[in-house]
């Protein structure tokens, strides 16, 4: 608390103290936080580095969070960031759908990477299809085509 010359009469040297806070090393580390948060955000958005293809649609809706299955480039499979083996997905899936309280299932998001061909991504489109997961979503850049 700073002190400060007191308005008055004849008294000299009286000081009283004064009541303001000081805000600047607040603002300071607020600041930082900041860029802190707007430099690690775009790093949490997904763990598995998929060369998604482009789509002129729209932002998905993510009301409750979904249940990610990811092909990368060398056709690894991935469950939320788990990998799996392809022939363990239907039983996988099957754990999904049960545990899931929303009619038709959860919100399944397919992460495919666009080097994959046709009939890989398809083969764990019916491995969903079969587990009675019918709220499937492709995934894919937001944008347009970047050629």
């Amino acid at each position: 608390m700073a002190i400060g010359p007191m308005l008055g009469g004849n008294r000299r040297g009286r000081r009283s103290p004064m009541a303001e806070i000081n805000v600047t090393p607040m603002v300071d580390v607020m600041l930082v936080l900041l860029i802190i948060f707007m430099v690690t955000a775009p790093l949490l958005v997904a763990g598995v580095k998929v060369d998604l293809p482009d789509s002129k649609a729209g932002a998905l809706d993510q009301e409750h969070k979904p249940v990610q299955v990811s092909l990368d480039g060398q056709g690894g499979l991935f469950i939320d960031d788990q990998p799996i083996a392809l022939d363990q997905l239907p039983a996988r899936l099957a754990q999904v759908a049960a545990s899931s309280r929303e009619p038709g299932g959860p919100r399944i998001f397919l992460r495919a990477d666009r080097a994959l061909d046709y009939g890989s991504v398809m083969r764990v489109m019916g491995d969903i299809n079969a587990a009675g997961l019918r709220r499937v979503a492709l995934v894919s850049v937001e944008g347009g085509n970047k050629d």
